[in-house]
């Protein structure tokens, strides 16, 4: 178990897209960062659970917690705030979650924000790089509502959690939906399982306006509050990318974090302590803009033709 998970030449390849990356932004002027990868907070959201370590040195006799980031997404976003302008980072990001053929606990982000443009502006410049890595053809668009229309036949936004229940016990699901009250968990199961292996089987596929109750950290459609400017893209099986048109309200913000903590208490999980540097930077006036995060492994299993994310990693987990 020494050897190496990925080949030497599918390392080279690595090497060469990440190179091409890198150049691809830097035609564009969108200039690299580096944000640190230990942080004093970690991230509310229910769905993630980070790594957690102590420092313990001069000052910090007693200890001072520390999380391995999942994302760059806060210190970029004070980045932009400080008046970076375009920035993209490639990076190390850890998530404490399961090690399958299409996750490694310890993954490479690529991550970019963009002052003035929105979601769909983003979107472009995403299906631009991904034609260039992937040499495939031009990008398909759906709203999450009618794909989940399109595919379930019911109308996501309009459901209610009985319909939903009934529709996953009815798909199979009924081990999972019997007892779930949730209606989020209720859509994510169903979409996961049911939607999402359907779409972008021959040319990627952005999926846009997520329900406002999903939209994390994007910004809900003033001409539609029923849903927030959040997309993700999806290929071949995979999903690769997740952006948003950014929230830029540090109160709302602050009140989704307290929202995430109420459920996280509901789920029996631990409060997360809020990024208050992160709200400060909001506070203090983040211009508008759009960020999306890109799986660069995964891209990699599509280029390289390869089955599993441990061969397009050094080393994965079972080999670390």
């Amino acid at each position: 178990m020494w050897q190496p998970s990925a080949s030497i030449d599918t390392l080279k390849q690595r090497a060469n897209m990440l190179a091409h990356v890198r150049a691809f932004f830097t035609e564009r002027g969108v200039w690299e960062v580096e944000t640190p990868i230990l942080s004093q907070a970690g991230v509310s959201d229910v769905h993630l659970r980070t790594f957690e370590t102590t420092f313990v040195g001069p000052g910090y006799a007693a200890g001072l917690p520390l999380f391995l980031h999942t994302s760059p997404e806060y210190a970029m976003k004070r980045l932009v705030t400080a008046g970076s302008g375009a920035i993209f980072q490639i990076c190390k990001v850890f998530r404490n979650e399961e090690a399958s053929s299409r996750h490694n606990p310890e993954f490479t982000m690529l991550e970019w924000y963009r002052p003035g443009f929105d979601a769909f502006a983003l979107m472009a410049e995403l299906e631009a790089l991904i034609i260039e890595l992937l040499k495939c053809g031009k990008a398909e668009y759906v709203s999450y509502q009618s794909a989940f229309n399109k595919h379930l036949g019911v109308c996501p936004l309009a459901a209610d959690v009985e319909t939903l229940k009934q529709l996953a016990c009815d798909r199979g699901y009924a081990d999972i939906a019997e007892n779930e009250e949730d209606k989020d968990t209720l859509l994510q199961l169903l979409f996961c399982m049911e939607v999402e292996t359907q779409i972008g089987q021959e040319v990627p596929c952005f999926v846009y306006d997520f329900p406002a109750s999903q939209a994390a950290l994007a910004r809900v459609n003033p001409e539609d509050t029923r849903v927030a400017s959040r997309f993700e893209l999806y290929f071949r099986g995979l999903e690769l990318a997740n952006g948003f048109d950014e929230l830029t309200d540090a109160a709302e913000q602050k009140a989704r974090f307290e929202s995430d903590n109420v459920q996280r208490h509901a789920m029996g999980l631990p409060s997360v302590d809020i990024d208050t540097r992160f709200i400060a930077a909001l506070d203090a006036g983040m211009p508008d803009c759009a960020g999306v995060a890109v799986g660069l492994d995964r891209v990699m299993m599509l280029a390289f033709s390869k089955p599993t994310i441990a061969d397009v990693l050094s080393f994965d987990v079972t080999r670390a």
